[in-house]
């Protein structure tokens, strides 16, 4: 992809119906940002006796058990899926379940293993929807807008899911409850589902004919270098977990926060992500393997720093510096990766791909609870910071070799 012909953020928000579906996922992934604060002190209200860690780490991990089996079984397959029916069905499942699970919650009848089952069935689509999203919005502009559609999605990732939907969480957690949070998720997935039958066509993103030429991992046999940036993003997923489950509890123990300050730490992150998503566009000329080894790097250092901090407004500070880091990690990966793809491959790989780094956050949780449980709040983000860096030479190794072969030079596109 030659840098000259890249398409700017404007240019691709000019795209036709583009800009509309934006919006909608703009809007339901703020729905989901407030769960960010929400969820944690949710399960905290309705744990009982169990242990507060194990307790946080159960109800985040849950939507992750279902929507990871089914994004393997998708991108191990080759049944082609149509990516736009994938994100109704998605929008439909949540939106019920979850406006369903917000009202449990506001009449205080909601239990620990309702919420978990809730969450855990409502979210049966939710990974292939993210990596549907990709392909639906992707679809719509030219290969050289690819790099721009992924920015926009990390941008609007870090205007909502990280600074305004968790601030509206922590908000609606401290003044009110947080099973307002869950309500309103659901009905914003109803918005996101009247956009997407309005504006995206019936097989936008969708592969031709009834199967997919081959496997995702099949396909990621043949290019080597993204099979190791998967085992990559694995691991670096995989360490940030402990950071999920100590947040909360950091915040209401040494910080002395609630539920509002919770949500400003997010934010702080949030706004970090926007900053960093939007420099990322100036950050396309560099070799991508070195920068990918540069975040990590950073990412580890951070997490350092936030075993330091006395105060919430220091770990705000942090979180921003996280934020900034980690924003250009997404695009820089998914471009990568889909440039040296044809079209009808991208689905399965995109889906595997999804499945295979997200699978870190379920395996993750589950085993920071314990973790914490064990060591406590400092110990756990030490063992979070100490693997994370570990990682970084093992993965400047790796991707090494690729350099060395390739050149380090950006990949031309396969036509489409």
């Amino acid at each position: 992809m030659k840098s000259g012909d890249d398409w700017s953020y404007w240019r691709v928000l000019r795209t036709g119906r583009l800009a509309p579906l934006l919006v909608g996922v703009v809007i339901s992934s703020v729905g989901d940002g407030m769960l960010v604060t929400a969820l944690p002190l949710l399960a905290l209200a309705v744990r009982g006796d169990t242990p507060a860690a194990l307790v946080i780490a159960i109800v985040e991990a849950a939507p992750y058990l279902l929507a990871t089996a089914l994004a393997f079984a998708i991108g191990l397959g080759r049944l082609r899926v149509p990516p736009r029916a994938l994100l109704i069905w998605d929008c439909l499942l949540r939106g019920v379940l979850f406006v369903g699970l917000g009202v449990l919650a506001l009449s205080g009848d909601l239990s620990l293993p309702v919420l978990v089952c809730g969450l855990l069935f409502g979210s049966v689509f939710r990974m292939v929807a993210i990596s549907s999203r990709r392909l639906v919005m992707t679809a719509l502009v030219e290969p050289a807008g690819l790099f721009a559609v992924n920015g926009l999605l990390s941008t609007s990732q870090g205007i909502t899911l990280y600074a305004a939907g968790p601030v509206l969480g922590g908000v609606l957690s401290a003044v009110g409850q947080p099973g307002v949070a869950l309500l309103v998720d659901g009905l914003s997935f109803f918005l996101l589902l009247v956009v997407l039958l309005v504006v995206v066509p019936a097989q936008s993103g969708s592969v031709r004919g009834t199967s997919i030429p081959a496997s995702g991992l099949r396909i990621l046999r043949r290019v080597p270098m993204a099979a190791r940036l998967c085992v990559v993003v694995f691991c670096v997923n995989l360490f940030y977990m402990p950071v999920e489950v100590a947040l909360p509890l950091l915040v209401r123990g040494p910080l002395g926060g609630d539920g509002a300050t919770l949500g400003v730490i997010w934010a702080g992150f949030g706004i970090g992500t926007l900053i960093g998503a939007i420099g990322t566009n100036w950050l396309r000329r560099l070799p991508q393997q070195r920068l990918l080894v540069a975040i990590i790097a950073a990412q580890g250092l951070v997490v350092v720093l936030l075993l330091l901090v006395p105060t919430a407004s220091l770990a705000t500070a942090v979180f921003f510096a996280l934020g900034v880091v980690y924003a250009p990690f997404t695009p820089v990966v998914y471009t990568l990766v889909q440039s040296v793809l044809h079209q009808d491959e991208q689905q399965p790989v995109l889906t595997l791909w999804s499945a295979v780094s997200v699978l870190a956050a379920p395996i993750g949780l589950g085993l920071a609870g314990p973790l914490i449980t064990a060591v406590g709040v400092h110990g756990g983000l030490a063992v979070s910071a100490g693997l994370t860096l570990v990682l970084v030479p093992i993965a400047g190794m790796g991707l090494r070799r690729d350099r060395d072969r390739a050149g380090d030079q950006p990949v031309e596109p396969v036509p489409r």
